[in-house]
Formats: C-alpha cells, structure tokens, sequence
C-alpha cells in the first residue's frame, strides 16, 4: 500500500510542530525558579501547561509515527536486513555524532572550568559512566532528547516481533504494551516505556490497513478534548508537583499517548493553511531541531545565570524563540555550504518537497553553579 500524499505530508507537519513543542518540554530552571514553587503566578501553571502536559504528547506521537511508516507497504514488503542498513544511516549515525560531539565539547569546556554543574562531570567520570554518556546504554545520553533516537533503534530491531505481534494479537498486545508504558512498572531495556507502545499502535495501524484520516471529520472536538485533558492534568500537576503520586505519573502518561489522536486531528485543521502547508516541506529542519535544540538551551543558561538577569519568565519565553531562530539559521547555512555534513546530520532528511493538496483543500535539579533539572 502506497502512502496517501496527503496523510505524508501531515505526518512532515506534525514531526516540525511536535518538535518545536518539545523544545518548551527542555528549558532548563533550577530549585530557585521551579514552577512548582509558584512565585510567578499564573506564569508557573502556563509553564507546567506546556513543559509538562501538553508538549508530553510529541514522544509517543513520533513513535507511532515511526511505526505506522515502517510498516505502511504491509509485512511482505518488509526487509529487516535493508531497514537496519538504512536505519543505520539515518538514524544511528545522527544520534552517534550529534552525541559524542556534544559530549566532546562538554569535556573541552569542563576541563577549562566551564560549564561544571550545569551537566554531568565528564573529566572525572569512569568508563562506564563515558560509555553511558557516549551511547546511552543503560541511562540517559548527555544530549538527553536523543534518548529517542536510542529507543527507535530498539524497536527497530525488535520491528519484526513487533509486527507478527500486534498482526496476530493487536487488541491483546497494545493492551498490554498500554499496561506497560502507564503503570509503575520496570523500564527493561527501553529508557521512555511510551515509545515502544507509540511504535507498536503505528504499526498496528498500517498493518491492519487502518484508515487514519476517518478521525478528520472530528478533528475540531478531538482537538478541544486534547486541549481540555491536557488543562486540567496541568492543573493537578501544578497541585500535587513536583513530586507526584502513583496515580498521577500514571494519569500522565496515559494522557501523552492519547494525545496522539489530539495532534493527528490538529493536523488535520492546520494542513489547510498556508503556514501548516509551508511547515510540512521541513522535514530536514525537524530533525536537525531535535538533535541540536538541548545544547543551545543550556548555552542560553549558563549565559543567562552569567549574566544575572532574574526574571525567568523572560528566559523561559525568549530562549525557545531564540533557539528555533539560531536552529533555522544553521540548518540553512550548513544546507548549503556544507551539503554532505547535512546530509549526514539529518539522516539524508532534506525536506523542501512540493506540497501535496491536502483532501478538503485541493529529571536532576539545576542551580547555576549546581545540578540542572533535566525534563526527560
């Protein structure tokens, strides 16, 4: 089954929209100016709001979005071998070098007494802790959003159990991956346990021919029922934070993966604009956002707490704003002036393809001189 051009150019859509939300979910704040101390009023909740209900969505959104494009031609034109080979270069080898660049940099610059407390010692760290750092193979990789790309790649290789799996049993096993990524159980081998349910409901999705376009009708309802979830599990969040009960980190959870029905039906709505047509050909530029947006955002930090300024409300609106800025900015100049670095960079994602019409329109605390408080 060939992909609809106007479902794979709301998939482009939503990849830079989620994205883009994700930056909010990364900007750092320390004990001092943590939202749940509540010294900055209605500023605080908003801040809650995005970071850590709505934005939640793009994790297990992405996923499925993996999954569902994996296995859109069906099981039989599925090659395990070329998708690991191809995987290899557009995914693990971004995440390798947008990684161990960043972890370089981080030991040149802590070697020079800059940056100590902002991010984990890497002069002084063992080997296992480097090689944690470096691959992410038992925690967190220094450039913590890429613990996505870590997690992709294991539903990657599991992609063939996966989808003989919910193809046989698909109630029986996305119940069970549900179970899974909301309940407190062990993480396994999976650093996000939303991820590996996200992928499975997108392969679900393809192998069972599923028409994902059939919620477009509701889009406007599904949309505001996304919003009003998403409102008042901030405003429990914003009560009982920053330590949560059981019921609420599992209400979390729940809540960012039926977001993905939420963000599905907001394509639908802004695909028929002129900016939502404009944003899907920026496939490329996604990419390079979500691999070189957290590195900015602590740069942004350690020159703000440098600086003095206070008011981090100002930080927290200006530095995503600033960073997408910077992020355009370069990924257009290495684009081209440097087109094979690119090209590797983003995992061969160049983007800028014409439009297709779409169908009715034609968690550590940070301190500047101490630890950061990383959004996972």
């Amino acid at each position: 089954m060939q992909i609809d051009a106007s479902v794979s150019t709301r998939i482009n859509l939503m990849r830079i929209v989620l994205i883009s939300g994700i930056i909010f979910v990364h900007v750092p704040y320390d004990p001092a100016t943590s939202p749940y101390l509540g010294q900055f009023g209605g500023f605080d909740w908003v801040h809650v709001f995005l970071a850590d209900s709505l934005f939640r969505i793009g994790v297990p959104c992405l996923s499925a979005i993996s999954g569902y494009l994996l296995f859109h031609r069906g099981l039989d034109a599925f090659d395990y071998r070329k998708t690991l080979r191809t995987k290899a270069s557009t995914i693990l080898l971004p995440f390798l070098l947008w990684n161990t660049a960043f972890l370089l940099l981080v030991y040149v610059a802590e070697l020079r007494g800059i940056g100590l407390g902002y991010l984990p010692d890497v002069v002084n760290a063992t080997p296992r802790e480097l090689m944690n750092l470096a691959l992410a193979v038992e925690t967190w990789p220094i450039n913590i959003p890429l613990y996505f790309l870590r997690d992709l790649l294991l539903c990657l290789i599991l992609s063939p159990l996966i989808a003989l799996a919910v193809l046989r049993y698909p109630r029986t096993v996305l119940a069970l991956m549900l179970a899974y990524a909301v309940l407190p159980l062990p993480n396994g081998i999976f650093l996000k346990k939303s991820i590996l349910f996200g992928f499975s409901f997108g392969v679900a999705m393809a192998l069972h021919r599923i028409d994902i376009k059939r919620v477009d009708r509701f889009a406007v309802p599904v949309v505001l029922a996304a919003l009003v979830m998403a409102l008042l599990l901030s405003v429990a969040l914003y009560d009982y934070g920053p330590q949560f009960p059981i019921w609420l980190d599992m209400l979390r959870s729940l809540a960012a993966i039926a977001g993905i029905f939420g963000a599905w039906a907001l394509s639908a709505l802004l695909i028929r604009t002129g900016a939502g047509q404009s944003l899907s050909r920026l496939g490329g530029l996604s990419f390079w956002i979500f691999c070189a947006h957290y590195p900015l955002l602590i740069v942004f930090w350690m020159i703000w707490n440098r600086l003095g300024i206070g008011e981090y409300p100002l930080f927290y609106a200006a530095s995503p704003v600033l960073a997408l800025a910077i992020l355009v900015s370069t990924h257009a100049l290495a684009r081209r002036f440097a087109p094979a670095l690119h090209a590797i960079l983003t995992g061969r994602r160049m983007g800028d393809r014409k439009p297709a019409v779409a169908e009715s329109h034609q968690r550590p605390q940070m301190k500047p001189t101490g630890s950061i408080a990383h959004r996972r």
